[in-house]
């Protein structure tokens, strides 16, 4: 039994002739985590979350950003919490503490050079951490060592940057002038100021074909990194890749088993970008029965499935990157929930 075999197997014993799924049962055990962070509005008839501003996204740029890529321009900003125009981050999540947020992704448009700029949210960043408690994740885009040395100064939780494989993706869908080796330094730099590295892997986003996914998986092998998080292209109405359709599923499945078996003792999730409706569903079976140790928005049944599966299931209301806030004494508590 292979790791692209979409029919679920009908017993244990053929779960664990899946080399993913046995993998992970080795390295960690029979659990299975669920995220629903509180970045869209979300619930299935097995999960309806109790907190849904628990962990909010915010972009210092706005709407803003100067790349305009094929798969995005500027569109998934839209959906985040503004600081832009001298508005006050600190400011902005003390208010958003106060209305039950625990935690913030600070992120935002890119610069022509790839990076988003965070340098001037530094310092409320460390007061965020320091004098509120909150937790405070990053999405970095391409960093060097100025940024590195900042976050890691302030104390961030974790820092986000998808990895790119391909030269040609960069060109012609990101539209930079930057190369495969550019995006493995920021792996390098975030890693020699010990900061928690979560990449991220974009399936099929070169117009819905694989190209250089394998190449990123190997660059993020070399490196210490926390958390890697798949998410899978869904085109965007508006965009140049509008009418794209997603890349195949047996592609994608096959990547899952792949990446399990590249990094068995990483953490791997599957995150909040997938088409939906069936594909979900199947995409989801498919992490659960790979090896895969974590889904955000799960499609309904999922969690069932994974308990099915003689999973044990935990259920969480932040980001899938934050692997580490359910251990004892961080901010974010498991949320109990009867199905």
């Amino acid at each position: 039994m292979t790791g692209v075999d979409l029919e679920p197997p009908t017993d244990l014993q053929a779960l664990d002739e899946i080399a993913g799924f046995r993998t992970r049962r080795t390295n960690f055990g029979d659990r299975m985590d669920f995220f629903a962070p509180g970045l869209k509005r979300w619930e299935t008839r097995e999960w309806r979350p109790g907190n849904s501003r628990r962990f909010l996204p915010v972009s210092v740029t706005g709407d803003a950003c100067a790349l305009q890529c094929d798969h995005c321009q500027s569109k998934v900003l839209k959906g985040m919490i503004s600081v832009a125009g001298g508005v006050d981050l600190f400011e902005r999540a003390r208010r958003l503490q106060a209305e039950g947020t625990d935690g913030i992704l600070v992120s935002g448009g890119s610069t022509r050079t790839g990076g988003v700029p965070l340098a001037r949210h530094l310092d409320a960043m460390g007061r965020i951490r320091d004098e509120l408690g909150m937790q405070v994740v990053v999405h970095s885009g391409v960093a060097d060592a100025t940024l590195a040395r900042g976050l890691a100064d302030v104390g961030v939780d974790a820092v986000m940057l998808d990895i790119i494989g391909a030269d040609e993706t960069i060109r012609e869908v990101y539209h930079l002038d930057l190369t495969t080796d550019d995006f493995e330094r920021s792996l390098a730099v975030l890693a020699e100021h010990d900061l928690r590295i979560i990449p991220h892997i974009v399936l099929g986003m070169h117009y819905g074909r694989f190209l250089g996914e394998q190449h990123a998986l190997e660059m993020i092998a070399r490196y210490p990194v926390s958390t890697l998080i798949l998410v899978v292209l869904v085109p965007l109405v508006g965009t140049p890749m509008e009418s794209v359709p997603p890349p195949p599923l047996e592609d994608v499945v096959e990547f899952f088993a792949v990446s399990r078996q590249t990094l068995p003792t990483t953490t791997i999730n599957l995150g909040c970008g997938r088409p939906m409706g069936a594909m979900k569903t199947k995409l989801d079976m498919a992490a659960i029965d790979n090896g895969l140790n974590g889904i955000a928005y799960p499609a309904d049944g999922a969690i069932a499935y994974a308990r099915r599966r003689g999973l044990e299931t935990n259920l969480y209301e932040y980001c899938c990157s934050m692997t580490w806030a359910g251990e004892p004494g961080q901010a974010f508590r498991e949320i109990v929930v009867d199905l």
